[in-house]
């Protein structure tokens, strides 16, 4: 298995280490670890932001970093640090010109790089690889700024779907893949994206921390579920309109009353308004710690992932589904491009009628070895496995230089 050893990784990306969900920018960093020294850079605060006296404790801290009150480099393990960037930048999204845009956002840019190039100096730094998760604008110009001696560009959502990131991003974003020394993206769909703009993209999979989805580990049927009587169809993640088909959940629940409906997670102000809070067959759980998700996924019957097919979610790369499978499950999805490598472990579906269809399939015919088979090929999908094709990748381009 390839790999890249004693290297100095800088990864930027659109979500703070002290994100309190997992993200795959965070996995991967822990991955780098083992062989690699990291510096993992928080994202800078704005200007609107650095007013805001309710933005939550993290933000308080990252603020009282900038003022001097705490330390802006902290060690996380042996190999890897996290910086918190003391440059405030300026809230320029508002700016009706990309090109306007630009000059100002380039100062942001030069902003950040200068807090980079600090910690780079602190931690003695040469050479480094930046590894960017889908930061289109904060890190446009590192590149230039930084000069490492690899530049890549990680796409995990198309997130130009998101009206914030498509107003400067339709122009910028294949500007920055562009000028990427490599593109890697967690699905094939992205990574065809890539391509357009740069050829040297590459498909690298996805990881997924799934020691904490293991059926074997003694675990209780929650209390909030333990009461439902017959078919337990069963979803946990974030309850967003943007992701998930709300319309389809309420006539899958109201064609089946006798199934029940359990959406773990929090929701959205569509899904609070939904009329699936009126059937008495569809139970919602509000947000649930981490630890406690996969003694839900075990009492459910059949997992679903009802997504809505947009442009965010087309190609995106369904992590859920393989915590669903982790635990045995029999899962039925919506059918998309990524989804065509599941097809032989879960139940894929377009629209009602097939997910009725599906649904009563994946129910009749659960059998011990089917569910053995489902775990085994979800433990396939590991953050060491990602890490090495991006390793590859890297390997590959560097042989040229």
């Amino acid at each position: 298995m390839m790999s890249v050893y004693n290297r100095d990784i800088v990864i930027v990306g659109l979500q703070p280490w002290y994100t309190k969900i997992g993200s795959n920018c965070k996995s991967l960093a822990a991955e780098f670890s083992k062989h690699n020294r990291v510096l993992y850079v928080n994202a800078p605060i704005d200007r609107r932001t650095s007013f805001n006296r309710h933005a939550g404790e993290e933000i308080d801290h990252h603020k009282a970093v900038i003022s001097g009150k705490a330390p802006s480099l902290v060690q996380i393990s042996d190999n890897m640090w996290n910086l918190y960037p003391t440059s405030v930048i300026e809230s320029i999204n508002w700016l009706p010109s990309t090109p306007l845009f630009s000059v100002f956002n380039r100062i942001n840019n030069r902003r950040f790089a200068r807090n980079i190039r600090k910690a780079l100096r602190q931690l003695g730094f040469k050479d480094v690889i930046l590894f960017n998760d889908n930061d289109i604008f904060r890190s446009f110009y590192l590149k230039e700024l930084l000069q490492p001696s690899v530049y890549i560009y990680y796409s995990r959502d198309n997130i130009l779907a998101v009206d914030y990131w498509r107003k400067h991003g339709e122009k910028l974003e294949p500007a920055h893949i562009a000028k990427a020394d490599i593109g890697v993206a967690n699905s094939l769909y992205l990574a065809e994206r890539l391509k357009k703009y740069n050829p040297e993209s590459h498909y690298i999979g996805q990881g997924c921390n799934l020691e904490l989805f293991n059926p074997d580990r003694p675990m209780d049927v929650p209390a909030d579920t333990a009461h439902l009587k017959g078919p337990v169809i069963g979803y946990v993640g974030a309850l967003t309109s943007l992701r998930l088909d709300i319309p389809l959940l309420v006539n899958l629940a109201s064609e089946q009353k006798d199934w029940n409906f359990v959406l773990v997670g929090h929701e959205d102000e569509d899904f609070k308004k939904s009329p699936l809070h009126e059937l008495p067959n569809v139970h919602f759980t509000g947000g649930k710690p981490m630890a406690d998700l996969p003694a839900y996924v075990k009492s459910f019957d059949v997992c679903i992932n009802p997504q809505v097919v947009n442009d965010l979610t087309i190609g995106n790369y369904p992590l859920k589904v393989d915590e669903y499978l982790a635990m045995g499950k029999p899962v039925v999805a919506t059918r998309t491009p990524t989804m065509k490598m599941f097809e032989d472990y879960v139940y894929l579906a377009d629209d009602l009628t097939s997910y009725l269809l599906q649904l009563k399939a994946a129910l009749e015919g659960n059998q011990p070895e089917q569910a053995a088979a489902r775990r085994a090929f979800a433990l396939t999908h590991t953050w060491e496995n990602s890490a090495a094709a991006l390793y590859e990748a890297i390997h590959a381009y560097e042989s040229r230089l």
